[in-house]
């Protein structure tokens, strides 16, 4: 077995930006319709959570690794990162819950940081 891991941090006012900028266009490429609902349900705060997920979607990017890329050859809307009833982040790809991938996302007032630990 083969443990990787991914970290990202990202500035929040920058998704902003784009959202903005882009609206749906943005929208609709990075975060799946599920994501986008919940994140909408934020309000005030619904920016810390679309870069929550954008920094963990990253994150995931990077513990996939090049090494293991033709394995694991996803896009941004094959994975799709929800909250479990305890509120705890989990990952799905491609519909699938994966227990091999543990995710820590947190966020202040300017930046997001999400982490991933992966077992192959």
């Amino acid at each position: 077995m083969q443990i990787t891991c991914g970290t990202d941090i990202i500035e929040i006012g920058r998704i902003k930006e784009n959202i903005e900028d882009l609206g749906e266009k943005f929208l609709n490429r990075i975060y799946t319709q599920k994501e986008i609902e919940y994140c909408e349900s934020k309000k005030g705060q619904k920016y810390q959570h679309y870069a929550a997920r954008f920094a963990a979607k990253e994150a995931i990017f990077k513990a996939i690794s090049k090494e293991l890329k033709d394995k694991y050859e996803i896009g941004w809307k094959d994975m799709e990162i929800l909250n479990d009833e305890q509120g705890r982040p989990q990952v799905k790809i491609r519909g699938e819950q994966k227990e091999n991938i543990d995710i820590s996302i947190s966020h202040c007032r300017d930046y997001t940081v999400a982490m991933v630990v992966m077992s192959i």
